[in-house]
């Protein structure tokens, strides 16, 4: 890894990357040069001062010259000519308190930022000002923004902006050992040889990273917590946990660690890990003080419990309320949080059993326990009733516990995606989440808004993610996977922006302002899910990938194994049928007018139709098509427009650096190639299963 590689300062290259600086749009450049500043942001308050710290750097980026500070705002206004900068919190100095009165910022959340223009002594200035340190930091990023969008400078200049999400969070599946789970950018930026990489610059750049997108939690090891990870509670890793939360703290970001619920048995010496059993509880009480006592701002603990193996509360004939109340009340005198995943299910089932649906589970397992949790209890629940598939509907579990606090998860990494070997922008999936409509308080209780407990009384809610982040050059291993590490912290941040300017802002952010570059990636970016898509799986049936690694076609891969993931492919049809009628009954999970419209096979949405019914191939689709036709038509087009999106990257030589330029060359051309493969091996499955030809007569072997 080398720190001056493009790739490796992403969107905080300042100047697409490129080192040199850039020309600002017109009115910005009187105020760039000098940055005023209070006592609080160089004294008192430590985020405070980091974002006057990265507002000067950015801006030496940028420009190629050092801002002058200044730590007492009189003097700004009495000497020197031009505009400048003043940065600070409410209370802080009288150039902010002109801008943002103790007032104003008493109704401003936590996070919230100001940007606005103002005069003092006949000097205009651009305010960046906030209620708290957080802000600020969030404010400053914003302003670099700004200065990288193109925009010319307007006069009366008023920002005013809050996170939609209170949690907006970062989950890391990596190991003590050095290796990530699902990892596809190499090694972690954490661990190495079962020790914690704690003083390392990366981890600082990382933070940067993840504040520059608003970031404010990030658990730092895998859900499925090993025997040495188990140890990151205890004495022989805390020190070097610690020094971590150290950075992050600067940068406005709580740490989070994943725990084993087996962890008494295994560190404790004791013979239960029983939820209800005094002992047990008693142990995970030292333990949380141990860690406060340490990290005082600690997060709280990131559970997978009773899922895939792992240990939990079933073991002892308790359920998940049980288990997760044990560690809340550990937590709960210091304002610690249980984050407890929903990602359990039957994972020895047998295939030959059609009335048992992975689909259901979640559902089964936790609505039931509504108002049963702790009010320092959040649900963490993937954002559909499987795996993070490239097309699943929304869970029907997420809205459905109005007295439990809940968290939607999505996964940046690109498991099933394409591992960032592909390009697949996942901004418009997760769009299309955040946007369904669950219909579970009426019309319009959509899943943004229950995400940012705009619906119901919850105390904590937002969203939280798999991180795509390995030790690569370039963090995440293709350049444009970066794209989606950006646009997750940007959505969370406000879910109305679109795909297409949250794409532009990272573009031009990560490459510069090229027309000709911005253009062809954001074509590439926005049309990526759907060509993925359309040369994988189909109709939302999933899972035709090769068993484990989960990369490449194998339609048959996980169809006769223990792991749920069906797609009852015969001669007759595909899909499975999840109807309450004749099928499963999971559709009799969502509220009644979403039941209904999956119910039916006049109005299911094609795109989820083989999720939700089995049907003949013959089967005319809402488009004319017939089922087994749609199957090769996408195929063909996929690995078309594979193709094209590779051949477009091409024309940008010499508009793009050699090492990124060729770096995405060499993915695409594997991409292109793997979609071929995809299109042969799905399409051959079909025609040898269902006997029917394309009718456009194109190769099928």
């Amino acid at each position: 890894m080398s720190s001056s590689s493009r790739g490796y300062k992403a969107w905080l290259g300042y100047g697409g990357g490129s080192g040199q600086s850039v020309t600002l749009a017109a009115g910005w450049e009187p105020y760039v040069n000098k940055i005023v500043s209070g006592a609080a942001c160089s004294e008192e308050n430590e985020v405070c001062r980091t974002a006057v710290e990265e507002l000067a750097a950015g801006l030496e980026s940028l420009t190629g010259r050092k801002p002058e500070k200044i730590n007492e705002d009189g003097a700004a206004a009495r000497e020197g000519n031009g505009g400048f900068l003043a940065v600070g919190v409410a209370g802080s100095m009288p150039l902010i308190d002109a801008v943002l009165s103790r007032d104003e910022a008493a109704k401003l959340s936590e996070e919230t930022y100001v940007i606005r223009s103002a005069e003092s002594g006949g000097r205009s200035y651009i305010a960046i000002a906030a209620k708290t340190g957080r802000g600020l930091l969030y404010g400053v990023f914003a302003f670099l923004r700004l200065l990288q969008s193109g925009n010319e400078f307007v006069a009366g200049l008023d920002v005013t902006e809050a996170p939609a999400f209170p949690l907006r969070m970062i989950n890391h599946w990596d190991n003590l050992d050095g290796s990530i789970e699902r990892g596809y950018a190499g090694q972690s930026i954490f661990y190495r040889e079962n020790e914690l990489l704690a003083g390392t610059g990366r981890i600082v750049e990382y933070a940067r990273m993840m504040a520059s997108i608003g970031i404010n939690g990030i658990a730092i090891n895998n859900v499925n917590v090993h025997r040495q990870e188990t140890l990151l509670i205890t004495e022989r890793y805390l020190g070097d946990v610690a020094k971590v939360a150290d950075v992050f703290r600067k940068y406005g970001i709580k740490l989070y660690l994943s725990i084993n619920f087996a962890a008494p048995i295994e560190l404790g010496g004791l013979s239960t890990a029983d939820p209800l059993d005094e002992g047990v509880r008693a142990w995970w009480r030292e333990r949380a003080r141990d860690v406060f006592d340490r990290i005082p701002d600690f997060g709280g603990f990131l559970v997978k419990a009773d899922s895939e193996n792992r240990p939990g509360p079933f073991t002892y004939g308790r359920d998940h309320a049980d288990g997760a109340n044990l560690l809340a009340d550990a937590l709960l005198p210091h304002g610690g949080v249980v984050l407890w995943r929903c990602f359990v299910y039957d994972c020895h089932q047998d295939w030959r059993d059609r009335a048992t649906d992975r689909a259901k589970a979640a559902y089964d397992h936790f609505r039931p326990l509504d108002g049963n949790f702790r009010d320092n209890v959040i649900l963490q629940i993937k954002n559909g009733p499987m795996d993070f598939q490239v097309r699943e509907p929304v869970s029907p579990l997420y809205g459905a516990m109005p007295r439990t606090n809940q968290l939607m998860e999505f996964q940046i990494t690109q498991e099933y995606t394409g591992q960032q070997r592909h390009v697949c922008y996942l901004i418009p999936q997760w769009k299309e989440v955040l946007g369904f409509d669950t219909k579970l308080n009426g019309e319009g209780t959509r899943v943004a808004d229950l995400a940012a407990g705009r619906v119901h009384d919850h105390r904590y809610s937002g969203v939280t993610a798999v991180t795509n982040v390995g030790d690569d050059d370039n963090w995440t291993g293709h350049t444009l996977a970066q794209a989606n590490l950006y646009g997750y912290g940007r959505l969370m941040w406000n879910p109305d922006l679109s795909s297409e300017a949250i794409a532009d802002e990272w573009i031009r952010q990560t490459f510069g302002s090229d027309p000709d570059v911005s253009s062809v990636i954001i074509d590439w970016l926005t049309s990526s899910w759907r060509i993925y898509e359309n040369y994988t799986s189909p109709l939302g049936v999933g899972w035709m990938v090769t068993p484990h690694y989960h990369y490449g076609p194998d339609v048959d891969g996980y169809e006769y194994s223990k792991w749920g993931t069906y797609h009852f492919a015969d001669w007759k049809g595909i899909g499975v049928d999840r109807t309450a009628r004749t099928g499963t009954g999971y559709t009799s999970q969502y509220s009644q007018e979403n039941a209904k419209l999956y119910e039916s096979l006049d109005s299911c949405p094609d795109e989820l139709l083989l999720f939700f019914h089995h049907v003949p191939y013959t089967h005319v689709l809402k488009s004319g098509k017939t089922v087994i036709q749609h199957i090769y038509d996408t195929h063909f087009e996929g690995a078309e427009e594979a193709e094209a999106a590779r051949e477009a990257w091409l024309t940008l030589e010499g508009k793009i650096d050699e090492e990124r330029f060729r770096s995405v060359a060499d993915r695409a051309a594997e991409q292109a190639e793997h979609a071929k493969l995809w299109r042969d091996v799905v399409n051959t499955y079909f025609y040898r299963k269902s006997g029917i030809p394309d009718e456009r007569g194109r190769t099928i072997y």
